[in-house]
């Protein structure tokens, strides 16, 4: 897909991704020799009766990945910049303790692959304004042999509960959540999925579909074990959002999540996650929405754009095989699309792949609703802009207008909404709407929960001097 980058003749300036990485499978740990035993001393672990124990089954490992201390690749020699309606460059350089952005889950099978992202959180200090961005390099590989087993968690047999209850949302939900797996030539993975309509459409994640949107193949597994394929209807990546369509469904009688309202979510509520995480599907978990309007940046680390969102964060547990499944209210209603992680130190090279510490992110539901509209009805996201390209890793809070635009294009597109507004190049964005905006990702993530022709009041800086001025957002369509 190509088009304009703000939709008035300027191409968009593509993200700087870092190479994909593979990690190397995780060596084997042999045993420690066992002491001899003494004659006639009883064996370790058989009772003093000489009846000998029941064996243990060994516990399986996984191959992962670390890790790096820093972005992978060299820094460019001049800050990248980006213009708005489109992801650009990678966000600033990360702190100790690395953000990432979680991948689909490793298939059943071997296979090959992976995904290098970054996640952009500000606020990190109570009264203050920070940010940092960490890149986790997970392999999809894993030596874990087990399928996704149909109907997990479903609750066969178990005394009913109340509707109301984790129990009774859950019975209520499963068999509306499927597990996905998208298979090219050289990789594949698992994800999660959610049935959006009664026409057949899943809903999930850009990240979980892109390895085989183009020629590759798609399967989605419903809790029951009723499988079918699936083609891609539409795919945003600035989003990370994406939309399939059953194709043999048949007369499978398809049930779609209740959707609730992400603007009334308060933190503190309940949330239930479903997924598959690792390839357990139909997994259940439960948690609070822990905070609202976390500003999370991602890439696919396969050359694609870089993905923005202001996210709902939770502490539900979420990990690998989880994105693109819902994040439900404690009516069963879904408030977000779980899509990332927050990774530890310790996730690395010859470890295991990163999982849940207890913070998780989801895309608003309400944005993504009006994202898998778009993709439904035309098949091509719209973007809202401003018209202008900043600085992705300035040195002072706020997002400031590039004074250096790459050649042939202008930092502040004439007649556009920004130029409308009065900015200038070095002018630095401190607010947007009612939002403090402390870098370039995150205003990027704040402009991408509005709509194309909205009025947003912009707080900037010039010359040391604070001004105020309206702007009227334009669109693009389509990803660059």
């Amino acid at each position: 897909m190509s088009t304009e980058k703000d939709g008035q003749g300027r191409p968009e300036e593509r993200p700087v991704p870092a190479p994909p990485a593979v990690a190397p499978d995780e060596p084997a740990h042999p045993a420690a020799s066992a002491p001899p035993v003494p004659p006639g001393a009883p064996v370790p672990g058989t009772p003093a009766s000489g009846v000998p124990a029941p064996p243990t089954a060994p516990i399986p490992t996984l191959a992962g990945a670390q890790a790096p201390a820093g972005p992978a690749g060299p820094p460019p020699a001049d800050p990248p910049t980006g213009t708005f309606g489109g992801p650009v460059g990678p966000p600033a350089a990360p702190p100790d303790a690395p953000w990432a952005a979680f991948p689909t889950a490793a298939p059943p099978k071997k296979r090959r692959g992976g995904l290098i992202a970054a996640v952009l959180a500000a606020t990190l200090l109570a009264g203050g304004v920070g940010g940092g961005v960490g890149y986790l390099v997970a392999d999809r590989d894993t030596t874990a042999t087990s399928s996704p087993a149909s109907g997990a968690g479903a609750g066969e047999g178990a005394p009913a509960r109340a509707p109301e209850s984790v129990a009774g949302i859950a019975e209520a939900a499963l068999p509306s959540v499927v597990t996905i797996e998208a298979q090219s030539t050289t990789e594949g993975g698992t994800g999660t999925g959610f049935v959006y309509d009664e026409d057949g459409h899943i809903l999930t994640n850009n990240h979980v579909v892109a390895s085989a949107a183009d020629g590759g193949t798609l399967s989605v597994t419903f809790s029951d074990g009723a499988s079918y394929q699936a083609e891609v209807v539409g795919r945003a990546e600035g989003y990370d959002v994406a939309v399939l369509r059953l194709l043999d469904a048949g007369d499978r009688d398809l049930k779609p999540l209740p959707v609730g309202d992400s603007e009334a979510v308060a933190v503190g509520d309940a949330t239930i996650a479903i997924g598959a995480p690792f390839g357990l599907s139909g997994t259940v978990t439960t948690g609070i929405v822990s905070a609202k309007n976390r500003p999370v940046a991602s890439s696919d680390g396969q050359g694609g754009n870089a993905s923005y969102m202001s996210a709902l964060q939770t502490d539900a547990s979420i990990n690998p095989g989880n994105s693109g499944g819902p994040l439900l209210n404690g009516d069963g209603e879904v408030i977000g699309v779980n899509s990332a992680i927050q990774s530890t130190p310790g996730s690395g090279l010859g470890q295991s792949q990163a999982g849940s510490i207890g913070l998780g992110f989801a895309i608003p539901i309400n944005q993504a609703e009006r994202v898998a509209r778009d993709l439904i009805d035309t098949g091509q996201p719209v973007y809202a802009i401003i018209g202008a390209s900043v600085e992705m890793r300035g040195e002072t809070p706020g997002a400031r207008i590039s004074e250096n635009a790459p050649a042939g294009e202008e930092a502040v597109t004439p007649g556009g909404p920004a130029d409308g507004a009065g900015l200038r190049p070095g002018d630095v964005i401190t607010r947007f709407g009612d939002r403090v905006i402390d870098s370039g990702p995150t205003l990027i993530s704040e402009i991408w929960t509005y709509k194309p022709g909205d009025t947003v009041e912009v707080t900037y800086q010039r010359d040391g001097r604070e001004h105020t001025a309206e702007i009227v957002l334009d669109q693009r369509v389509g990803d660059a």
